[in-house]
């Protein structure tokens, strides 16, 4: 499999058959030829041999708290998981390569450029068959209200405070909420005043993500791109730099993690958790994700959190570098 030449590299693909490529860590070398196939780097004895990062999209070893990159898992179901990573691929291949792809190319890039390709790629998943299929399967009532104030602004002194007001919906980032909480953002960053900002979530968590009844709403996917891009609430964030801070308690899901990413001083409480389920909806994620979650854990491991879908405690989002620090909510 050394030998992929630049014909042979179609069959590792999305249409070419070959989407997932499971490689042993320590003997694996980046062939010449580009590679849009997922690659999955195991070390298997839990040696943690020295490997060339930019050669794989996940590594996975037994070996217990394993240093960044490599995601630890327990020997005894180590094939039945890495079963489930090449099967998540295999199910949305189109989805799966292009994430990987976003995260190889935006790890080379500013903050600002790394959110910009995400969102191409993310518009272009929009108007895909992976997708169109995730929205058939799924039955989505109708929008739910949202409050009137969706974001509410408290000021006192040098310090705003921004509250996610949706807790009926559990935060879910619909369009009004995400609107109000770029331009309360873009107003702080506009204030010669240079306030301190803090962002939190009101009610049982910070928030559950996108609104799914909105999702696929979007007619013309390159004006979504556009507006998309131009209300960014995670570059605001990121140019807020030290002076913004996240408070994180309960479920934070898909753009409830990505958007907060972007702070500088992440805060969870003992009960946050952290997922990203974009890839099982034909999807990447959009708000941000593949930069500021990749920034602050690295690019395996948030490509392990989108293959696996699975939870992400406090306490590992601490080890990890997700958040800074753990304090129970006031």
């Amino acid at each position: 499999m050394q030998g992929i030449d630049y014909l042979g590299a179609d069959r590792f693909s999305a249409l070419g058959g070959t989407p997932a490529l499971v490689v042993d860590a320590a003997s694996w070398k980046k062939p010449d030829s580009p590679l849009q196939a997922v690659i999955i780097g195991i070390d298997r004895e839990g040696h943690l041999p020295s490997v060339a990062d930019q050669a794989f999209d996940v590594l996975l070893t037994t070996c217990k708290a394993a240093p960044k990159p490599w995601v630890s898992l327990d020997p005894a179901p180590f094939d039945e998981i890495i079963d489930r990573l090449t099967s998540a691929v295999n199910a949305n291949p189109i989805a799966a390569t292009i994430c990987a792809q976003v995260l190889r190319l935006s790890s080379r890039l500013s903050l600002p450029e790394a959110l910009l390709v995400e969102s191409f790629a993310y518009s272009t998943l929009l108007g895909g068959a992976e997708f169109s299929r995730w929205q058939d399967a799924t039955k989505r009532g109708a929008p739910s209200p949202v409050p009137a104030e969706p974001v509410v602004v408290v000021r006192e002194r040098n310090q705003i405070t921004l509250q996610l007001n949706d807790p009926e919906n559990r935060n879910a980032m619909s369009v009004p909420m995400r609107d109000t909480l770029y331009e309360a953002l873009a107003n702080i960053l506009d204030d010669p005043s240079k306030p301190n900002v803090i962002l939190e979530g009101g009610g049982k968590c910070f928030s559950t993500g996108g609104s799914l009844p909105e999702f696929g709403t979007a007619r013309d996917l390159a004006a979504a791109h556009v507006a998309r891009s131009l209300h960014s609430c995670a570059t605001a964030l990121d140019a807020l730099g030290k002076r913004a801070t996240v408070k994180l308690h309960g479920a934070c899901i898909g753009s409830g993690i990505e958007i907060a990413a972007a702070a500088h001083k992440r805060m969870a409480t003992p009960d946050a958790w952290f997922q990203l389920p974009e890839l099982g909806m034909g999807l990447i994620p959009g708000a941000g994700g593949t930069a500021t979650v990749a920034r602050a854990i690295g690019r395996h491991r948030t490509m392990w959190m989108l293959l696996s879908g699975k939870r992400i405690g406090a306490a590992q989002a601490l080890d990890w570098g997700l958040v800074h620090a753990i304090k129970a909510q006031a």
